[in-house]
């Protein structure tokens, strides 16, 4: 496991052996500050614990400031081009700033963004994204390869230590899977700093999860990542649930129901999907963390629902429910979504008290 150093966005605390934190990046209109409060709020009830923000004009700079006020969890400013923009958003309440400095333009303009962030203590994301590398380093690497969004980053990093500053986090992401892998893998070894891993423009909600789960799962499986968003052209919800889901896979972080459920075939005697969506509809409320089973035959059903904390296995009529390895009740199965939700929460309850007392 590779321990990075330790930095602070606001209160949350990223490398250095903190949990592996799940971030996401607001879809709304900045200057609409209404609406994109709304959205972080949504997005930290499901579990975001970071959210980035753009800033990409001047316009933008007020409602940023009333979003970084209200927000109920850190704010990163994401700048482009104008290095005033960065500067004005950290006095404006920002927890970080996210830039490329590849885009920002002369050293001068980067060292007041570096002054502004070294005033207020926040971090700065170097943040290398293989569309946009400088094109001497595109000429010299024959294009955006992993070796090429490694040398912009070390050129990056090395600008900022010769002034000092180190509350830095890095990432080099490409929409290419194994391109970003290689990348994260030679920089791991290079830099002491906290890594932000993600692929980036990675597509759909269905293409952009599987290619986000094998290049994230994949790094973090090695232990090269102390941060992760998943991005996807779909509501930002999904990118703070799948990120979970991959950290949880992974058995490096728990938080809410980890539910296992039949893949459905020609044994079954029930139409499970039904029963399976209304089920883990119902407990996407639930935060504590829960191993729920939910099976639909009699081959591998008793035997997995046994397993996890609570199951139900599902029969012609009837459901088994079961904690804890032991059989608790036998349900018709009109009742069986019924009744097992409300288990399921009773469950919760009680080891969380149990936890506390």
């Amino acid at each position: 496991m590779r321990k990075s150093l330790r930095i602070r966005v606001g209160d949350v605390t990223i490398g250095g052996g903190a949990p592996i934190r799940v971030q996401s990046m607001t879809k709304t209109d900045t200057e609409d500050w209404k609406s994109t409060l709304s959205q972080i709020k949504e997005l930290a009830e499901a579990g975001c614990e970071i959210i980035r923000v753009a800033v990409p004009h001047r316009k933008a700079l007020a409602p940023f400031e009333k979003i970084a006020a209200l927000s109920p969890i850190p704010v990163i400013a994401d700048i482009h081009y104008d290095w005033r923009l960065a500067v004005e958003a950290a006095k404006g309440g920002a927890s970080g700033l996210r830039i490329n400095p590849g885009n920002i333009g002369k050293a001068w303009k980067l060292e007041k963004i570096i002054e502004a962030a070294r005033e207020r203590k926040i971090p700065i994301r170097i943040g290398v994204n293989a569309g946009s590398l400088p094109q001497k380093i595109l000429e010299k690497h024959s294009g955006p390869t992993a070796e090429a969004m490694v040398e912009a980053a070390m050129r990056y990093i090395k600008f900022f230590e010769e002034r000092d500053y180190r509350n830095l986090k890095v990432s080099l992401k490409a929409s290419d899977v194994r391109r970003t892998v290689e990348a994260y893998r030679k920089i791991a070894a290079l830099i002491p700093y906290p890594l932000h891993v993600g692929i980036t423009e990675a597509g759909t909600l269905l293409t952009g999860t599987v290619k986000s789960s094998i290049g994230i799962g994949i790094l973090l499986a090695e232990g090269i990542g102390d941060t992760i968003r998943v991005s996807l052209a779909a509501p930002p919800i999904y990118e703070v649930k799948v990120g979970w889901e991959i950290l949880k896979a992974l058995g490096l972080r728990k938080r809410g129901v980890e539910l296992i459920a039949c893949p459905t075939c020609g044994r079954l005697e029930v139409d499970l999907l039904p029963i399976v969506n209304e089920i883990e509809k119902r407990l996407e409320r639930l935060d504590y963390p829960l191993k729920v089973a939910v099976m639909g035959c009699v081959v591998n059903g008793p035997g997995e629902a046994k397993e996890a904390d609570i199951g139900l296995a599902c029969g012609r009529g009837v459901g088994i429910i079961f904690e804890k390895g032991k059989v608790v009740e036998r349900v018709e199965e009109k009742d069986m979504v019924e009744r097992f939700v409300k288990r399921v929460f009773a469950l919760a309850e009680r080891l969380k008290n149990e936890r506390t007392s």
